[in-house]
């Protein structure tokens, strides 16, 4: 499997460091050198990287700015890299780079793949990136959620399948709930909506418009208003083409046009142009003639019936009062009462879908209510097992009298579900608060695992957590700062078996001072300074062959070239190797 792994860090400015290259191996790297040499200034340079909060302090004295920057190689399709992208990150040959800078006056910028984006951004990223196991800076399963998700994870499909169950029943009941409090919430406004909607509906009703009434009405108002002078057109012009019977002495067009065409057919059979001519006058004498017709009919036709006038008039009022309220013709008015009408019946439903809504919501919570019933079984099941492993792991990292257990509890809440006969909070991952427990000796009570361990206790739980836990927290990257503090002899040789055991599934950088635990590492990192106090870029070396046995020895007996130290350093060595 393909996950991320942390290659490099870059370091300048930054306390000790003057400018340093952190080279890290995808498995388990070991970080040593001297008090004060400035190891824990690689844990401070990752807390940068994943969002920390910048200390101005860090800033080393007399330069402007603290400079980290991390090459972190990212899966493709990685929620990492999905979120890196939208914010317009590009990566370099497969690898994210992440920058923080920050300055002597306490200003902060970041960069992520090129691109200047929040802080709060790195921050985001670092739950899926790294973990960080420190004495001040205890991240990841510190956290309740992450507890509850880590032991969710633990238990595998007896907490996941009924989780999957509750998650849709629980959001079905948060739309149902939704609309249901919308509904009754605004029931006043709903019925002021209703009831003025009953009146525009009856208001139309009580005119009943029809379609393109008002066009027709408009028309004959025109009409009838005008009756006289249309009446005096139509008589003159039906004269002027037919002729007046008090004036038979008058030339009309209907005269003249036959006078036209008789001349034609006088001699239409000499030249067919002609009598082509003569035939067009012919259809143009029919065309006057049907024409006055129509004149004459419409004249007789008229009704300057002012009785007439006033009912159009009347209905013209009454379509525009309900245009000016419901639509900009009759048309639109129509519109607005079929929406209406549909809209009513649904407002007038409202009774009956609260008390659907009701019933369904009541359902929801009961089924709710056995979903988290059946998630609680399932995860006091697996957290005694996971408590158990736990405890095992930390009896062999000197904390033999050390007990880890899980408090899962619930809060009463009269607005919950009801689950083993009491009704309590829930949420979308059901009604459990999950806690992680620590009684460090006999006799102690039980307490939150940051309350219950000093600081290099706290660092080994996590590694027993984290070494239980090895292959289902898709974290890749775990860094362990002093997490062998207080031991020594054969429980730092476990501290260093189990770091390289949590190694074989995931990145581990661990700073340390103790040699059995450096032994056990991939790659060993020596931290060093110049004479002048500072760490340069040579001052961080890889760690092979001599050099390795080297501090190795140093860090047994304080003498580089002591036998003994040589051959505990070699011997250490040959166990480790054996071991993997």
């Amino acid at each position: 499997m393909v996950v991320s792994v942390l290659e490099e860090m870059r370091i300048r400015s930054l306390g000790v460091i003057d400018d340093a290259v952190v080279e890290l191996s995808p498995g388990f790297t070991a970080v040593t050198g001297e008090t004060g040499a400035g190891k824990t200034m690689v844990v401070t340079s990752l807390g940068l990287l994943l969002g920390g909060r910048a200390d101005p302090a860090l800033v080393r004295i007399g330069a402007e700015k603290a400079v980290v920057e991390g090459r972190v190689t990212v899966p493709a399709g990685a929620s990492a890299v999905v979120r890196a992208e939208e914010a317009g990150a590009e990566l370099d040959d497969g690898a994210l780079l992440i920058s923080r800078t920050v300055s002597a006056e306490g200003r902060s910028r970041a960069h992520l793949g090129g691109r200047s984006v929040p802080v709060g951004l790195l921050a985001e990223l670092a739950d899926e990136l790294v973990a960080v196991h420190g004495q001040t800076d205890q991240q990841g399963l510190l956290k309740l959620t992450r507890q509850r998700q880590a032991l969710d994870r633990y238990a595998g499909d007896a907490v996941a399948v009924p989780l999957a169950k509750y998650g849709e029943a629980y959001r079905r009941l948060r739309a149902v709930a939704v609309e249901l409090d919308e509904i009754v919430t605004r029931a006043r406004e709903r019925a002021q909506e209703a009831d003025m909607l009953r009146f525009g509906l009856d208001e139309i009703a009580g005119v009943e418009p029809r379609a393109g009434e008002d066009v027709e009405l408009a028309e004959e108002a025109e009409r009838l208003g005008h009756a006289e002078a249309l009446s005096s057109a139509a008589t003159a012009a039906h004269a002027a083409l037919a002729g007046n019977p008090e004036d038979p002495e008058g030339i009309d067009a209907a005269t003249l046009v036959a006078g036209a065409q008789r001349a034609l057919d006088a001699v239409r059979s000499h030249d067919p142009a002609l009598a082509a001519l003569a035939d067009r006058i012919g259809e143009i004498g029919i065309l006057l003639g049907d024409v006055a017709g129509e004149l004459a009919g419409y004249a007789d036709d008229l009704d300057a019936d002012p009785l007439r006038l006033a009912a159009v008039e009347e209905r013209r009022a009454a379509l525009t009062a309900l245009t000016r309220k419901y639509g900009e013709n009759v048309a639109a008015v129509l519109a607005w009462a079929e929406e209406s009408a549909a809209r009513l019946t649904e407002l007038d439903g409202d009774d009956e879908r609260i008390d659907e809504l009701t019933a369904e919501r009541d359902a929801l919570r009961t089924e709710l209510g056995g979903l988290a019933q059946a998630l609680t079984d399932a995860r006091t099941e697996a957290a005694e097992r996971f408590a158990a492993a736990v405890t095992a792991e930390l009896a062999s990292l000197a904390m033999p009298h050390a007990r880890v257990s899980f408090d899962i509890r619930q809060s009463e809440d009269p607005e919950g579900v009801e689950v083993g006969g009491r009704t309590v909070a829930y949420g979308p991952s059901g009604a459990d608060e999950v806690e992680l427990l620590l009684a460090p000796h006999p006799g102690a009570p039980p307490r939150p695992i940051a309350k219950g361990a000093s600081g290099g206790e706290l660092s080994r739980v996590m590694l027993a957590v984290e070494v239980v836990f090895a292959g289902t927290d898709p974290v890749p990257t775990y860094l362990f700062d002093e997490v062998d503090a207080g031991v020594g002899g054969k429980a730092a040789v476990e501290i260093g078996r189990r770091l390289a055991r949590l190694a074989k599934t995931a990145q581990v950088v661990v700073v340390t001072h103790l040699p059995q635990v450096a032994a056990f590492a991939d790659r060993q990192l020596l931290v060093e300074k110049t004479n002048d106090g500072s760490v340069t870029r040579s001052g961080v070396k890889v760690l092979e062959g001599e050099d390795r046995i080297r501090e190795l020895s140093r860090m047994l007996a304080g003498q580089e070239d002591s036998e003994t130290a040589r051959a505990h350093a070699e011997e250490l060595l040959a166990t480790a190797r054996a071991d993997a």
